[in-house]
């Protein structure tokens, strides 16, 4: 509503400072490293989390006669605050509303103003700019008390939103658990029994399998040393394949429990199903190039999302860290909640990845790719990757050789095939389901700007 537009009798626009007066808090704030995770007092930031910490410095308390709201300078956050608190010192300012103007009428009048956002600049000289509404002190009351209950319905409805999305996860990782317990394909096992390899003739197969390609790297290496060599030795040697990778026995595997398995499937060190792994590049990449790089971003749902995309022309990379069709990203470091996210390419669109994701180079005539991504994507994987993550600051890792050491669930390729497509089918629907969660959810909270906009015009007590 625009000043222009006609307000009812008694309501006028005034300036910020007839609205608010600005609290000083110059000697009475606290740095964020001081912040203590419990406390006597509570520390009000501009973070989006209400309470950013504690202090139990009484004379940094900001004693209050009445409640205040609290502006994120930098994040355009708002927060009633009705109790003394410590107020944190990034970026904050304390606003205390005028005589005859309700506290909680100022806080909602805040929250309908559209600031434009300037990143993280600071927005308090945009908001000093706005004009404010003042309307006659018992209709601010029944503006508060219309505008709360229909928050609450409204937040009731999205409280059943985020139930429903919650449950949505809790089915995804059932399904995990129970495609790599046996369970998820039991009926088909039975009806395939006759044509399934035992154990111990799937694990001499990927055995021979691997023993096979490593040799045949060998091969391809000594003939390209050849053709190198006949050339003059002209540019760089090619290297030599690494030797296959050792790997722990299984049986000091005392982490985490392994559930048991049916019969034909073993846990064994997920390198037995790779001829290594390998970091991608540590080039700079640009806005635009010949082919993408593919970052953790990219990586959602155990899929690749193709937007927001950056480049790389440089031709040596290019070659060396191309993508195909049914390669696993792992990311290797990022925050703990983050690191060990998996995706499969499934495409044959061109890409390279970037250094900080680890290309599995796994044998795809034992391994469905899918069925890769989905275990390292399931909480059994998380949970082997959270003990053996090295922690920093903010910022967790997990290098190769750790990786082809972690246990893995290996069953016939058929049976893979199988799992990945039931699995393939039911979280696509789960996707499905949770994007509509979502999208109602940020419906509601539109809604939310609806009623304070109704609110604001004098249309809401109408209602």
């Amino acid at each position: 509503m625009t000043a222009e537009q006609q307000l009812p009798e008694g309501w006028e626009y005034v300036p910020f400072n007839m609205f608010f007066n600005v609290v000083s808090i110059s000697d009475k704030k606290i740095s964020q490293k001081e912040y203590l995770d419990n406390g006597k007092y509570p520390v009000i930031d501009q973070g989006n989390l209400f309470i950013g910490g504690y202090s139990n410095d009484e004379s940094l308390i900001l004693k209050i006669s009445s409640p205040v709201i609290v502006f994120g300078d930098h994040t355009k956050c708002f927060k009633y605050v009705s109790f003394p608190f410590v107020a944190g010192a990034d970026g904050i300012k304390v606003l205390e509303p005028q005589n005859g103007i309700y506290p909680k009428y100022a806080y909602y009048y805040c929250l309908s103003i559209d600031l434009t956002d300037r990143g993280y600049s600071r927005h308090f000289a945009f908001l000093k700019k706005c004009q404010f509404l003042i309307v006659p002190i018992e209709t601010q009351q029944a503006i508060v008390n219309k505008i709360e209950s229909l928050f609450d319905e409204i937040d009731e409805g999205i409280g059943r939103l985020k139930t429903a999305a919650q449950q949505i996860q809790q089915y995804r990782q059932s399904l995990l658990k129970n495609a790599f317990n046996g369970e998820l394909t039991k009926e088909w096992r039975s009806k395939h029994a006759d044509t399934l390899p035992s154990a111990n003739e799937l694990l001499a197969q990927i055995q021979t399998t691997r023993e096979q390609h490593h040799a045949q790297q060998l091969a391809d290496w000594q003939t390209a040393v050849s053709q190198w060599e006949q050339n003059g030795k002209e540019g760089k040697k090619p290297s030599k394949p690494s030797t296959l990778k050792k790997l722990e026995s299984i049986e000091k595997l005392n982490e985490i429990e392994l559930t048991e398995l049916p019969d034909g499937w073993f846990w064994e060190r997920l390198g037995l199903i790779t001829l290594g792994v390998e970091y991608g590049t540590s080039a700079k990449s640009q806005p635009e190039g010949k082919v993408p790089v593919l970052r953790m971003g990219n990586m959602q749902n155990g899929k690749i999302d193709w937007t927001d995309l950056v480049y790389s022309d440089n031709d040596e990379e290019i070659k060396q860290y191309s993508l195909k069709k049914g390669d696993v990203l792992f990311n290797r470091t990022n925050s703990p909640e983050l690191v060990g996210k998996t995706s499969i390419i499934e495409t044959d669109e061109k890409a390279i990845f970037a250094g900080y994701l680890i290309r599995i180079n796994h044998l795809k005539e034992i391994t469905d790719g899918r069925y890769l991504t989905y275990f390292l994507n399931s909480m059994i994987a998380k949970k082997y990757g959270n003990f053996v993550k090295t922690d920093g600051v903010n910022q967790s890792n997990i290098n190769g050789q750790k990786l082809i050491n972690y246990p893995f669930v290996f069953c016939s390729l058929k049976e893979q095939k199988e799992v990945a497509d039931i699995l393939e089918q039911k979280l696509t629907a789960c996707d499905q389901l949770a994007a509509e969660l979502a999208k109602q959810l940020k419906q509601a909270e539109l809604l939310k700007q609806a009623v304070l906009k109704a609110a604001f015009s004098g249309s809401l007590l109408d209602k």
